[in-house]
């Protein structure tokens, strides 16, 4: 029993140990990636040779040596640069795969991808077996700087895989000929040219080779012309060169043209065969087609070459007779290089969406056809796009670039290309410089904010052209702690802040911005401000004016209409308390006069009163007449006065007595001498005192 379990636990062992050791892919594998919604990624990669995937839009990933975790995150930290929501992303191995090179004596030699557990014969087959006089003996194995040799006959003799060594990715295998095959190779059997025709001995006989069905050397008659001599050779291939068939007679060498003769039926085209001649009939692709009725494809399309352009025939009839563009032609960028020179760009995408109108471009004999490839994001050379289509869009965007132009984009199509606005940029002035002659451009501001948040139809999109730049501002940064930065800020952006704030400076203003949204910016007034007494200065671009602000009165009140309205290129000063009364004109205080202990001008907020006032300027004297104290109103009553007994209100608190003040008035509290009573007794006085004189007088 004991001996049971000791020989389940280590069988468990093992089996965990096989799960620990995860496979790691390896150059060749096929990585399968699955991202709903993402066509471009829904599909299967191949590790390259130098061990790197090659993923649209990001590029390249290191994957070999990774394990499926391992991958799967380096492939999530690339994509995210691109596409946020990545919940879905799954990446895995789906075919275990060797990369093998076969050279030598094969069919046909080159690099191959195998399965996982591919042996030597089958990297063989897929090469196309051996070729006759592969030396079997001497296969070698190249795996980096070592060398195997071993026997392939004595695999063959005894089917003992055991002698084959295992192949790896990035192997080489080489298959060498054998020393009896000598050193000049022939693809053709010459026993088998020799008896083939009708005069294989005779020395005269007409020698006919190349691209014909049956070569062979052929007796001479003299009512057979070239084109007998070809019909007896079974005819050309269908990949013979007709226009370049070579012919020596009489030691002259010369061309002859089957198909300019089969089209006029000119006998006199046909070259003098005699005795002894050799006719060559070359390859297609060993020859370059020209000729008056010609017309080259070139670039991205399944077949390009020289084709006849025959009466009739459309730009889309050549085009298809070249097997269309490929799956990477830039099909927007078409050029018809006319035989002159001049160049004609079509447009066939817009031509397959029936939004093109007008004729197709006329194509002519000698006219070339180029389909340019499509532009790689991954391209270094982005001088691929010239000048004259292309728009540059600089700033604060996610990959500011020169972007290919085309006449059905717009603005918002060129910054979404490019990946968008960053979190830094100011949307609110995009500006868009744009050629509208060959020697002046024109400067549009967009604000992208007002426009998606209004609904905007397109038509209110700035006009963009080939050649036009786009710039996105970056926000300014915190005027405290980088000046450099923000002083780059436009003027007529920018509102002003100064006095006592937590950041005085110049700040971004947009229309969505309102009052306290510029106080907020700017850290708030300081415990020092006078927040009763803020003023705020209007450009209206005319005249200039000034506003005053009791933010005190709104915090109390939560009105928000004492808010005043600020616009761009404005300043708010917030003053800071206590400060020298000079500095404050007569409209902001009220003065004091009289009979207290300081008279002067003070500062005076809706909240207070007259007894506010009076205690500010130390209190009425010993000699006040305070049943008379009069206050000269220039705010609500201008040029009126009234009076107030500060004795008969200490008798009754009746609050409602207390005259109302504003900034601007004038209190007065007189003395005891100027009083009635006081005036009345000076003039009884007075009256006692001539009465006196004039008694004295008269006794004298």
């Amino acid at each position: 029993m004991k001996r049971l379990l000791t020989f389940i636990f280590f069988s468990m062992l093992s089996v965990i140990s096989a799960h620990a050791e995860e496979y790691q892919a390896q150059i060749g594998d096929q990585i399968a990636i699955m991202l709903p919604g993402e066509v471009t990624l829904n599909q299967e990669f191949q590790i390259d040779r130098q061990g790197r995937l090659t993923l649209p839009e990001v590029g390249m990933i290191e994957a070999a040596g990774m394990t499926e975790t391992e991958l799967s995150a380096a492939v999530q930290e690339t994509l995210g640069s691109v596409i946020r929501d990545l919940s879905s992303l799954q990446v895995f191995v789906s075919k275990r795969q060797l990369l093998v090179t076969i050279q030598g004596y094969v069919a046909e030699p080159g690099e191959f991808t195998l399965k996982d557990n591919a042996s030597i014969q089958m990297a063989l087959y897929a090469a196309g077996g051996l070729r006759p006089g592969a030396q079997l003996d001497r296969f070698q194995l190249r795996r980096g700087e070592e060398i195997l040799i071993f026997d392939y006959k004595k695999f063959l003799d005894s089917g003992d895989d055991s002698l084959l060594p295992d192949l790896k990715s990035l192997d080489t295998m080489f298959i060498p000929a054998s020393p009896m095959t000598g050193n000049v190779e022939q693809s053709f059997d010459p026993s088998q040219l020799a008896d083939s025709g009708d005069a294989a001995e005779d020395r005269k006989a007409i020698k006919v080779f190349g691209e014909v069905i049956s070569p062979g050397s052929f007796s001479a008659k003299e009512e057979n012309n070239l084109v007998d001599l070809l019909m007896r050779a079974g005819g050309v291939t269908r990949f013979a060169a007709v226009e370049q068939i070579r012919v020596i007679s009489q030691s002259k060498p010369r061309i002859f043209n089957l198909k300019q003769y089969l089209d006029s039926g000119d006998e006199n085209l046909l070259p003098n065969i005699v005795e002894g001649s050799t006719i060559f009939v070359p390859k297609q692709e060993e020859e370059i087609k020209t000729g008056s009725n010609t017309v080259y494809v070139m670039g991205e399309v399944a077949k390009p070459g020289a084709y006849e352009g025959k009466e009739g025939a459309t730009f889309i009839d050549i085009l298809a007779n070249a097997g269309g563009p490929t799956r990477f032609a830039e099909s927007r960028q078409i050029r018809i290089i006319k035989a002159n020179g001049n160049t004609v760009p079509f447009d066939l995408t817009l031509f397959s969406e029936g939004k093109l109108t007008g004729p197709l471009p006329l194509v002519q004999p000698g006219d070339a056809i180029f389909v340019p490839e499509k532009l790689d994001m991954n391209e270094k050379s982005w001088l691929k796009v010239s000048p004259d289509r292309a728009v540059r869009v600089l700033g604060e965007v996610v990959r500011p670039s020169r972007v290919e132009w085309s006449s059905e984009m717009s603005l918002l199509d060129l910054l979404a290309h490019v990946g968008g606005p960053t979190s830094r940029a100011d949307t609110s002035k995009i500006e868009v410089v744009t050629p509208v002659s060959p020697t002046k451009s024109e400067v549009f501001v967009f604000n992208l904010d007002t426009f998606i948040r209004d609904g905007l139809s397109d038509s209110e999109l700035p006009p963009v052209n080939a050649g036009s730049t786009i710039r996105v501002h970056d926000l300014p940064d915190d005027p405290t702690e980088n000046k450099a930065k923000w002083v780059r800020q436009s003027s007529d952006t920018s509102i002003y802040v100064f006095g006592q704030v937590g950041a005085p400076g110049r700040y971004k203003f947009t229309e969505e911005m309102h009052f306290l949204d510029i106080l907020s910016a700017a850290d708030g007034p300081t415990a020092s401000a006078d927040i009763h007494n803020i003023r705020i200065t209007h450009l209206d671009g005319k005249v200039a004016r000034v506003s005053r602000l009791n933010l005190a009165l709104f915090f109390e009140t939560g009105d928000a209409t004492i808010l005043p309205e600020v616009n761009i290129g404005d300043t708010i000063y917030i003053p800071e308390k206590n400060g020298n009364w000079l500095d404050r004109p007569k409209e902001e205080t009220i003065r004091v006069l009289g009979a207290v202990s300081r008279p002067g001008r003070y500062d005076f907020d809706d909240h207070m009163t007259i007894l506010d006032l009076l205690a500010e300027a130390g209190g009425p004297s010993s000699n006040a007449y305070i049943e008379k104290i009069t206050v000269v109103n220039m705010s609500c009553c201008r040029d009126q006065a009234r009076t107030f007994d500060l004795s008969e209100f200490s008798r009754t608190a009746r609050f409602q007595d207390l005259p109302v003040l504003r900034v601007g008035d004038t209190v007065y509290v007189p003395t005891q001498e100027e009083s009635t009573a006081e005036k009345i007794r000076q003039g009884i006085t007075d009256i006692f005192q001539l009465v006196g004189i004039a008694a004295l007088i008269g006794v004298l």
